[in-house]
């Protein structure tokens, strides 16, 4: 435990020092992408397009490029460092942004030289254990990678007496990219992972006003499904401050997932007509399989591939086994759940990490919460219900195409 202590010390040393440097460059390092075959540069295309989407509103003009395999943003002469890479961490497909230093290729004595330079102006009088790691992408370098690591690695240790070499669990990697220039960079800040926006297709959310449904949205997307969304208002019995909630959820998701197209239905009468004909204890079963309903005709409108909502089994009574094949009975389109096995604490830490959490627990009522059962059926029969939802034919459907017709679309960027 002391060691690692002592690392996280170390760690939180360097970050402080190395602010004191000027970055006009980041290497930008993605996972899953890099294993893809002949396909990857749509891939590729896509994360640098949802970069330069996402540094739109940092000031200043940043260049986004691919290189040789490799994905860099060049910053402009001043700009606010804090701001570029909260920008960047939003972007899914980033595993990793390294702050580089360029240099030219000026023959390795220059080279061991400048790499020298960067270690006194990044860790002045450093003193903990580091090793070199040498890529050699320019294969005509005229000397091997292991004997460029080794080489500079003892220029570092005449300039830095106190340091020390450890190549199994060092404080400090220090990477060397031999292209047509000098890459130089010695620490990786983390991404969000997963894949970039658009890379595979796009999902229906059932977005609520309560925890579980914006990180359901937040998990999805982070697979590269584009996000569109649903909300079911109940006015008078939800207050506009109720719908703005949802507008605000919406905005939080979309720093990550990219704009989304939020449908605003009105199901008051609609509720109203399930609770006036239908057993109560039945209620929630019955108005979510007209909220899923409603859900799908969106999402075939709009050439979604699926919805998406937050349930996790056994959470409420409309979340047991037998109550989500109930509501799923019918839809044709696949229902991703992708929150489905997490404790509602697993759910909790990751709303609290894409800061959706403090806007969820506002206390306004969403349309799930006002016509409650006080025993709701938990193991539904669907003969049952079924007999339960002909007492509906009289109006149920003008009543959905009055809902349809008159839905709110809100673009939320």
């Amino acid at each position: 435990m002391q060691n690692g202590s002592n690392a996280q010390k170390i760690h939180e040393t360097l970050e402080k020092k190395g602010k004191e440097m000027t970055f006009h460059t980041f290497l930008i390092k993605y996972g899953e992408i890099g294993i893809k075959g002949k396909n990857r540069y749509l891939f590729e295309d896509a994360l640098v397009k949802q970069m330069k989407l996402a540094l739109e509103p940092v000031e200043g003009e940043f260049t986004v490029t691919k290189e040789q395999g490799r994905v860099y943003v060049f910053c402009p002469e001043k700009y606010d460092f804090d701001e570029a890479v909260e920008a960047l961490q939003r972007v899914f497909g980033i595993v990793g942004i390294s702050p580089v230093v360029i240099y030219e290729d000026q023959g390795f004595d220059q080279m061991a030289k400048d790499v020298v330079s960067y270690m006194e102006a990044r860790y002045p009088g450093y003193n903990g254990s580091f090793k070199v790691y040498t890529r050699r992408a320019k294969k005509s370098y005229p000397i091997t990678s292991m004997e460029v690591s080794a080489a500079i690695g003892e220029k570092i240790l005449d300039a830095f007496p106190d340091a020390s070499v450890d190549v199994h669990n060092p404080e400090m990697t220090l990477s060397v990219e031999i292209r047509d220039k000098i890459y130089v960079y010695s620490e990786t800040l983390p991404g969000p992972g997963g894949m970039p926006i658009g890379t595979n297709g796009k999902a229906m959310l059932l977005l609520s006003g309560g925890i579980d449904s914006p990180v359901a949205g937040y998990m999805i997307a982070k697979r590269g499904v584009k996000i569109e969304a649903v909300y079911f208002h109940a006015p008078p019995y939800t207050s506009e401050r109720a719908k703005q909630k949802v507008v605000d959820l919406a905005k939080l998701v979309a720093r990550y997932s990219g704009p989304i197209r939020l449908h605003v239905v009105n199901f008051t009468d609609i509720q109203l007509y399930i609770y006036d004909q239908c057993p109560h204890e039945e209620l929630t079963i019955i108005m979510r399989r007209y909220m899923m309903r409603i859900a799908e005709h969106f999402a075939r409108k709009d050439k979604c591939l699926g919805l998406i909502t937050g349930e996790s089994i056994g959470q409420v009574a409309s979340q047991t086994l037998q109550s989500l094949a109930a509501t799923d009975e019918v839809c044709e389109l696949p229902v991703y759940r992708p929150v489905i096995g997490f404790d509602k604490e697993e759910i909790v830490q990751i709303s609290r990490k894409i800061n959706t959490f403090e806007t969820s627990i506002q206390p306004f009522e969403d349309c799930c919460t006002i016509f409650v059962a006080k025993h709701p059926v938990t193991k539904p029969n669907l003969k049952v219900i079924h007999r339960s939802e002909e007492k509906l034919n009289e109006k149920i459907d003008q009543l959905m195409e009055e809902a349809l017709a008159s839905t709110e679309v809100i673009e939320i960027q």
